[in-house]
């Protein structure tokens, strides 16, 4: 009777382990879908949360294809990469707000969602060039493991796949500074158009470790994919005039940010700091290619001559001012007054004397 005792026993502690050992193992494999960073970390908080991403229209489509440049019938075009640094007053309608603030967002978080969404695609940021093949696509999960983003996987229902939810604040928008801008200036001959289009825009990540601040460039992302998303969505660009009178899109478009000339396309496939060691030297060759792009510009137009236009012009004054002195000066008529007639003392005769 013991041994069947001792068995009972025996048998009622697995009955309670195994729950308790079963349950610790789910929390251990929920919390293995949630990436840990370095800068924070999530617990329980992150909910889903509806999308503030503008959607896609007709109209936005439509308008898109318009506002397309095509530059394959250019006659003359340089490809320019410049930083925009977004810590500068001039830039600071992509940066802010920094956290979503009734449903207003900076560019890199709109860019966040659209990739989360699976709205765009963005590619891998290679060393020297540009690959916009189907071969060089990031996937968005590997996005999140190699930047340390927090993110919780759900299942969609419907056979729908795996999305990732990720709070407003684990999205790294506050530690994207900086922008690479990819940008042809162009001169089409057909049309008669000197233009710039913007080609592509990276992200540019910036990580306090150990050996400082450490700049990360995220990805490649083609203009043309995302403007029909924030040509519709408002800034504000002065600290004096608070109306929302632009878009991000007019931002890009009317060339209103300040960018630093880093590198040009040419055939040694060079950046202006492999041939420009120091800053005085960068700073000169910058506004020597600055200038080249004014000038090849004003070439394209040929102003009037201004002697010549100054001397007709006073030969034509001078031709007035002859003709002025040499025509006699005109008579005046001079207009006789009447002499008013004598009034007569005799008084008036009748008429009703008269037969």
């Amino acid at each position: 009777m013991k041994h069947l005792y001792y068995i009972a026993i025996l048998g009622g502690f697995l009955f309670t382990v195994n729950p308790a050992f079963a349950q610790e193992e789910g929390q251990s494999q929920q919390q293995t879908q949630q990436r840990r960073s370095p800068r924070a970390t999530t617990g329980s908080r992150v909910e889903t949360q509806e999308s503030n991403v503008p959607e896609l229209t007709v109209r936005a489509q439509n308008m898109n294809e318009h506002l397309t440049q095509d530059i394959g019938n250019a006659r003359w075009m340089r490809v320019i990469y410049r930083e925009v640094d977004l810590t500068k007053e001039q830039n600071a309608p992509l940066y802010y707000p920094v956290r979503p603030i009734n449903k207003q967002m900076n560019l890199f978080t709109i860019i966040f969602r659209l990739l989360g969404e699976n709205k765009i695609s963005a590619y891998e940021y290679l060393d020297g060039y540009e690959d916009f093949s189907p071969s060089h696509q990031v996937n968005f999960k590997d996005l999140l493991d190699r930047f340390y983003i927090l993110y919780k996987e759900e299942t969609v229902p419907g056979g729908g796949g795996v999305k990732y939810v990720i709070d407003d604040s684990d999205v790294p928008s506050e530690e994207v500074k900086a922008y690479y801008v990819k940008e042809a200036w162009y001169f089409d001959q057909h049309n008669s158009v000197f233009d710039v289009k913007t080609l592509a825009i990276s992200p540019i990540l910036f990580n306090a470790g150990d050996m400082g601040e450490q700049r990360m460039p995220m990805f490649w992302l083609p203009y043309e994919s995302i403007r029909p998303y924030v040509s519709t969505v408002p800034i504000m660009t002065s600290n004096i005039n608070n109306a929302k009178t632009f878009t991000i899109d007019d931002y890009f478009r009317k060339r209103m940010f300040a960018g630093d000339i880093v590198k040009t396309e040419n055939l040694m496939n060079r950046n202006l700091q492999q041939y420009c060691p120091t800053p005085d030297s960068m700073s000169r060759e910058q506004a020597r290619i600055e200038k080249e792009l004014t000038m090849f510009r004003e070439s394209l137009w040929v102003p009037e001559d201004t002697a010549t236009v100054a001397a007709s012009t006073n030969k034509e004054s001078k031709g007035r001012v002859k003709s002025v002195r040499g025509q006699a000066p005109a008579k005046q008529k001079t207009v006789k007054q009447k002499a008013s007639k004598p009034e007569k003392s005799a008084p008036t005769r009748s008429v009703r004397r008269t037969r």
